[in-house]
């Protein structure tokens, strides 16, 4: 079996020259490298990770999200066994980033380290499940805007848990409720010497600003990931029309409640808040409780986007025709809605990194 040319048309159902293929066309560079991200996971010939161990992990994960036709694609190449020695911690790390990345510690890298696990193949896994974590609410938003049938979800809408203990393993004052503050960022495995990176690697870093980002540095041990995911990244959320950037970055900060990310909130609940002039909005967004919904209190519109991103960001995903029809009513057309599903799934992706692989701290 092969690689897709474009495994979410294909798994979406996407008809060419249908208005949400010219969505997706005009959002090219998100769509082409959401693409890239899943061939270069899935091509690279690497000891430290090898591929039949990539697609068991990416079937697992599929799966658990409820994206049967996904799991079954990966499923499609040859698997590795999953009891093996390596194998068994790494599918014990995906079900702890694809249900609960916020009760990640530094105890479950070290079990990876003990199972022989260098820190490159560490840092593949943590991007492979979080991938997929993604590509699986990709697939359903797409779905959803394709009026195809998506699966159903118990799972609960509402505000997760967060780190509340006030140090980090380091001994640093940590943040214990979500803020617009700008925070710090310590790893929990050490990130590559930017002298290890070759002059060619150390533009690639330089061109997206992250020479001095021990984050940046610790996923450029896989550095050909880091830049089809820092480019899917740029291709959602810096391009024009459709939802507008606050409203992008809102749903990023609702993905990040959802999964209890206290540093990728701040950062895009501070964009939220100064792009869209509406400060009160977005610290009632912050402030909401565990167990809560995050919509209460909200403009109809940003509630509509608001439960929606939830919706989608929950494990497995929950959102319905009913979301997209509120979405509807709020004026959001074809594109805008695309933005939307790109902008909330990305951060499937972003907060299981910053979650897993380290933790947040004050200035």
């Amino acid at each position: 079996m092969a690689l897709s040319q474009d495994i979410l048309a294909e798994l979406a159902e996407i008809a060419p020259g249908s208005p949400l293929a010219q969505a997706r066309l005009t959002r090219e560079a998100a769509t082409r490298h959401a693409q890239g991200s899943y061939e270069t996971l899935f091509s690279q010939q690497d000891a430290d990770f090898a591929l039949d161990e990539r697609f068991a992990v990416a079937a697992k994960v599929a799966k658990w999200h409820n994206a049967d036709a996904l799991a079954a694609h990966y499923a499609g190449f040859g698997l590795a066994d999953p009891t093996s020695v390596r194998l068994t911690p790494a599918l014990t790390f995906a079900r702890l980033l694809t249900f609960s990345p916020v009760e990640a510690t530094p105890g479950a890298i070290s079990a990876l380290t003990l199972a022989g696990w260098s820190k490159e193949g560490i840092v593949t896994l943590a991007q492979l499940i979080a991938f997929v974590s993604f590509q699986s609410r990709l697939i359903v938003g797409l779905r959803l805007l394709n009026d195809k049938p998506v699966p159903a979800s118990d799972a609960p809408v509402v505000a997760g848990p967060w780190h509340t203990v006030p140090l980090t393993k380091n001994g640093k004052a940590a943040p214990v409720e979500f803020t617009q503050l700008e925070l710090g960022w310590e790893p929990w495995l050490a990130p590559k010497p930017l002298a290890e990176f070759t002059p060619d690697e150390q533009a690639i870093l330089a061109k997206f600003g992250h020479t001095d980002s021990d984050y940046f540095r610790l996923l450029g041990r896989n550095l050909p990931v880091l830049e089809q995911r820092t480019l899917t990244d740029k291709g959602i959320f810096y391009t024009a029309g459709g939802l507008s950037r606050a409203e992008r970055e809102l749903a990023a900060a609702v993905a990040s409640k959802i999964n209890g990310c206290i540093y990728c909130a701040s950062v895009h609940a501070r964009k939220a808040s100064q792009l869209s002039k509406d400060n009160a909005a977005v610290e009632r967004l912050l402030a909401v409780e565990p167990g809560q919904s995050l919509s209460s209190g909200q403009s109809p519109r940003w509630q509509a986007g608001i439960d929606f991103a939830a919706a989608l960001s929950v494990t497995p995903p929950a959102v319905t025709p009913g979301h997209l029809a509120e979405l509807e009513r709020q004026g959001l057309d074809t594109l805008a809605q695309l933005d939307l599903v790109q902008s909330a799934a990305f951060f499937a992706w972003a907060n299981r990194l910053m979650l897993t692989l380290g933790e947040p701290s004050l200035p």
